[in-house]
């Protein structure tokens, strides 16, 4: 009951509204009822909205509140002064270590340009929601390299899920569909992948055009801008036109990183994703993050014109993967020993032991408590100096001891905010907004775990 009315009070209070009395329980179910009526239920003649090719009936008056006023609410901002310091940070880091660092230059295990084009090609749009490595789709390739066959893919998609490993993870619905679609466009213009490249003159915009225009086959901005930045930086197409237009591709990891450097700034913390009906805030922000890290890029180069990586897709795998996966996450640990008589800060939460017992002979069991961002303690080297792109003849970022964009986040600022990249619930699919729906009489309605 406390909590409701401060709920309801502080709204009234933000509105300059008085409430001159508490509200009782049988008032709390009328707002309660309201409330779920307006952002959760419909009536008949709501009317509809067309998205994904589709038409699809309004889920409720909210619905298409935030589908006209989404922008405006949200206003998500490009910060040009905060990126023109992330970008003097990737010119340094450039000129540390040259391009290895913008880089992922995995191994393709001797296949020839033509094999790896067709093992990314009809793997890139299956990566969500848990994926395989190239180590692992080769290996099958090299098996049978008729799994990877347009034809037979286009005829049986299950089987080429169930070859590649992939039946187990989730969504097979959207899975197989994306598999024949995929197999069909190659089929309908007589291509092979690799053969896309010169189909098209060369020019990966082009491809990208392509690839995005067939609904169905998996292929949005993220997977493709990922197959692309592959092809190009594996040296399986060569001489691209128009490498410089592709972006980032956009992710939480990279929404996360602009987010919290400030390149990427909104007017409001970003809404839960069950009020992201239609997940239009998740692709507003999709959309201006990108352009944050174009921002970014086209510093960089206007700075620095002849120490640059050549597109703004390549800062993709170092903020992706280093700084989002690796660097900008919860990994400094802090334990109590089992005594409770001190705490200590470790590198990895399988720790069992009180270090510090441990280092005096001593042998006590240890409790974790917590965990922090690395780059917001003292002792967050810790973590930073156990990284694989920190420790190893072969690291990225050797010696280093804080994450390079620390100084533009300001992580140990009193006023810094940890904040949170936008989620997304499925459109389709049993879990999606397709079930969501319920007429405002009927009750109930909503998503399903």
């Amino acid at each position: 009951m406390n909590s409701f009315n401060n709920f309801f009070r502080s709204l009234l209070q933000e509105l300059n509204i008085p409430l001159e009395k508490e509200i009782q329980i049988s008032e709390m179910k009328q707002i309660i009822s309201k409330i779920n009526q307006y952002i959760y239920t419909n009536y008949d003649q709501i009317g509809t909205t067309f998205i994904l090719d589709e038409e699809y009936e309004y889920l409720s008056e909210f619905h298409k509140f935030w589908e006209k006023n989404h922008r405006e609410i949200l206003n998500p901002q490009i910060d040009l002064t905060k990126c023109a310091k992330i970008a003097d940070i990737l010119h340094d880091i450039y000129l540390k270590n040259g391009q290895n660092s913008f880089y992922e230059l995995y191994d393709t295990f001797n296949l020839n340009p033509q094999e790896i084009c067709k093992i990314r090609y009809f793997s890139a749009n299956q990566e969500f929601r848990g994926t395989r490595d190239f180590k692992t789709y080769s290996a099958v390739y090299k098996d049978d390299p008729s799994i990877f066959d347009k034809q037979n893919i286009a005829v049986n998609p299950e089987d080429f899920l169930k070859n590649i490993g992939i039946t187990s993870l989730s969504q097979n619905d959207k899975r197989l569909k994306y598999a024949e679609i995929a197999a069909k466009m190659l089929i309908e213009k007589k291509l092979e992948p690799y053969d896309l490249f010169s189909y098209f003159n060369r020019d990966v915009l082009k491809i990208r055009e392509f690839l995005l225009s067939n609904r169905g086959s998996g292929f949005g901005n993220k997977k493709t801008d990922m197959f692309i930045r592959d092809m190009i930086v594996l040296n399986v197409w060569q001489d691209p036109i128009n490498f410089e237009k592709i972006d980032v591709a956009s992710d939480i990891n990279t929404i996360k990183v602009a987010l919290r450097t400030g390149i990427l700034k909104t007017d409001i913390p970003l809404l839960s994703s069950f009020l992201d009906i239609f997940c239009y805030q998740y692709s507003l922000i999709d959309e201006i993050n990108a352009l944050s890290w174009r921002s970014v890029w086209t510093i960089w180069k206007e700075k620095y014109p002849t120490e640059v990586i050549e597109s703004p897709c390549l800062i993709d795998y170092f903020v992706y993967r280093v700084i989002g996966k690796d660097f900008c996450n919860e990994r400094l640990c802090i334990f109590e020993c089992e005594s409770k008589q001190h705490q200590f800060k470790w590198h990895s939460s399988r720790n069992k032991t009180c270090q510090i017992c441990f280092k005096k002979g001593k042998k006590n069991k240890a409790n974790l408590i917590n965990k922090v961002l690395p780059c917001s303690d003292d002792e967050g080297s810790i973590v930073i100096l156990k990284s694989e792109f920190v420790d190893g003849l072969n690291s990225l970022l050797p010696g280093i001891k804080e994450c390079p964009f620390a100084l533009v986040c300001g992580p140990k600022n009193p006023h810094f905010k940890k904040l949170n990249p936008p989620k997304s619930i499925s459109i389709l699919g049993q879990t999606g907004w397709n079930s969501a729906r319920t007429r405002s009489s009927d009750g109930g309605g909503g998503l399903m775990a």
